[in-house]
């Protein structure tokens, strides 16, 4: 028998529409935010950046593809990487779905990692994966736009990521130190080499010829492009989880 409330569908229904109307302001409070976004101050981009792509060396213009709008999706895979992470493995299987979509909205999605692109080319073939996918090995990129950090950084104590500095990586003791070892794991390195790398997002626009940095989020700011805690949200149990759950979508028969 279940613990959860149960009821009549008259009082669901009631219960439904008071939760509607929460939804409601939440998608209007949503909107809200996406124009105050779209509404932050553009600021031109001169640095040249190298990256490696399919199609040979490229600029961060090149990477438009001939859109006027570029999102890029910082998926944490390393040099020193074997793998690309598992969380941003996760996100990364709902893009093929999504690309030629915007492609056809004037909007070009593209991941960037720091790992050579040959690794980016067998991981990527390993997970069916088709979205465009460019290596900035040996370029500032990933550390200009607060998503990778010098070994040299993190000795030194403070490191700034979503926007606040961060002072205490030591690793964690008990459980928690068990699970950020594991997770490093997954990538077939080690806490250290691990943490160097951060997930996040940046949007890019081109006018005139020239470019320019519209907009960045990391952390819990790209929860929205975790397609399945979207699905999970509307679960009848939620995301109930306790510790990394998840796997590349090849291991689960592996487990």
């Amino acid at each position: 028998m279940t613990d959860h409330k149960t009821g009549t569908h008259e009082e669901w229904l009631a219960a439904r529409l008071d939760l509607l109307d929460a939804e409601k302001e939440l998608t209007r409070r949503s909107d809200e935010l996406a124009r105050r976004r779209q509404e932050l101050p553009w600021v031109r981009v001169d640095k040249e950046y190298p990256f490696e792509t399919d199609e040979g060396p490229a600029s961060l213009e090149d990477l438009f593809a001939g859109s006027s709008q570029l999102l890029v999706y910082h998926f944490m895979f390393g040099p020193d990487y074997e793998a690309g992470c598992l969380s941003c493995s996760a996100i990364a299987d709902g893009f093929d779905g999504s690309v030629v979509h915007l492609a056809h909205h004037d909007v070009t999605l593209c991941a960037v990692s720091r790992a050579p692109l040959a690794k980016l080319r067998a991981y990527k073939k390993r997970m069916g994966w088709k979205f465009p996918w460019a290596s900035s090995y040996g370029s500032d990129f990933n550390y200009d736009f607060g998503v990778a950090h010098t070994e040299q950084e993190w000795r030194a104590g403070a490191v700034t990521y979503n926007y606040r500095e961060n002072r205490d990586f030591r690793l964690p003791s008990g459980e928690l130190g068990v699970q950020l070892t594991e997770f490093a794991s997954t990538v077939g390195t080690d806490w250290d080499t691990y943490r160097r790398e951060g997930p996040g997002m940046s949007a890019f626009v081109r006018e005139d010829g020239v470019v320019y940095h519209t907009y960045s989020a990391y952390e819990r700011g790209i929860d929205g492009l975790w397609g399945m805690y979207q699905w999970l949200d509307r679960a009848p149990l939620g995301r109930n989880e306790t510790g990394m759950w998840w796997r590349r979508h090849d291991e689960y028969d592996k487990q």
